[in-house]
């Protein structure tokens, strides 16, 4: 028997794996141990393995904490077919290189791993892997029940104002295969998992909060990286370096990045880049309503007037300042898409549980 990483639940590897099981296989890899109390069930010191960055929030007991197998581990293990080794593999290059797809797929300078920093792997940096153990699953920003495909769809969507591929295709079968295999052994539909997301200074942006001060963090801490114009930093060559964070280049009004605290949250564990937990709390809030105080393409769920598209999707955007006058203009009053040709990829659509489909308005 393998003891998973949650207390009193124990789960036995089971028989050879192969074919498309095979991305159940898998030792955790370790980065940092800690050693924490006994389960329920084992009465004995268990080794988990909490990587994590610094200053980030405590185990709490009770919660899953997920040690995703390493490459080493994909390549060695004999009871994984090799087509399914090399899907996995190509979903992580895509992850990590996204650019790849520019022009087709992807129309910023955004890759996944901006978002999803150390391979998607990382507590409390965007792990993907809870993906993978929890859709299908309602979500409110496109309210219907999606897909694991249609969640990575909406990171193509948004976070890289893009065209995502099409269910099905080698690029989506490749990114999900990715993603499942960094769930190897994790519990389906757990909910209480360390880690997940950006969620840990919660929603609510602390009274006085200020964008002059953001400001001067951003020139102090980020503009080296992101530049001055918050057009990301390129290379002699013109090959992009750190991404942008406003402007065209940068993720759309639709992102999850564009609502304040999942900016905070992000920044404050995981930026500067190497150096997360330098910026204090209240740092961060002040640099991500900063950073999101500036202009980016239209929210593809735009009806063409930004008060309305703000009204309807008002639990999505009372987090952002979408449709809000900020230095004397209405963020995201306009029609500029950036680079992509259109507004709304297919992929955004509802379907509700009787089956009737349409396009959100």
């Amino acid at each position: 028997m393998r003891r998973n990483q949650h207390y009193g639940h124990w789960a036995g590897n089971g028989a050879k794996r192969h074919g498309h099981r095979g991305f159940l296989h898998g030792i955790a890899a370790c980065l940092c141990l800690l050693c924490l109390p006994a389960g329920a069930a084992g009465d004995r010191p268990v080794a988990q393995t909490l990587d994590a960055p610094p200053g980030a929030p405590p185990y709490r007991e009770g919660q899953y904490v997920h040690q995703p197998p390493s490459v080493a581990e994909l390549r060695d293990d004999p009871d994984i077919h090799p087509q399914l080794k090399a899907m996995i593999l190509l979903g992580r290059e895509l992850f990590l290189n996204t650019q790849s797809l520019r022009g087709r797929y992807v129309f910023n300078d955004l890759s996944c791993g901006n978002c999803h920093p150390v391979e998607g792997r990382r507590a409390w940096s965007g792990p993907i892997w809870p993906a993978a153990t929890t859709f299908p699953d309602y979500r409110n920003k496109n309210r219907h029940v999606n897909t694991l495909d249609e969640r990575i769809a909406g990171c193509f969507s948004y976070s890289m104002n893009g065209q995502p591929p099409a269910s099905g295709s080698e690029e989506m079968v490749a990114l999900m295969a990715y993603t499942r295999w960094l769930a190897t052994g994790a519990p389906v539909y757990e909910d209480n998992i360390y880690g997940r997301g950006y969620s840990h200074l919660g929603k609510k942006m602390p009274e006085g909060s200020s964008r002059e001060r953001g400001a001067a963090v951003y020139a102090e801490h980020c503009a080296v990286c992101h530049g001055d114009t918050g057009a990301g930093l390129r290379g002699r060559d013109g090959r992009l370096i750190n991404p942008p964070l406003w402007g065209d280049g940068a993720y759309n009004w639709g992102s999850g990045m564009s609502r304040i605290f999942t900016a905070a949250a992000f920044i404050h564990l995981n930026m500067p880049f190497g150096r997360g937990g330098l910026l204090s709390e209240q740092q961060a809030w002040d640099v991500a309503l900063f950073i999101n105080s500036h202009e980016r393409p239209q929210d593809p769920r735009y009806t063409g007037d930004v008060a309305a598209t703000r009204a309807l999707y008002e639990d999505f955007h009372q987090f952002s300042l979408y449709g809000l006058r900020v230095d004397g203009r209405v963020l995201g009053d306009h029609d500029n898409t950036g680079e992509k040709t259109f507004l709304k990829p297919d992929i955004i659509r509802l379907r509700q549980a009787d089956g009737a489909t349409g396009t959100p308005p």
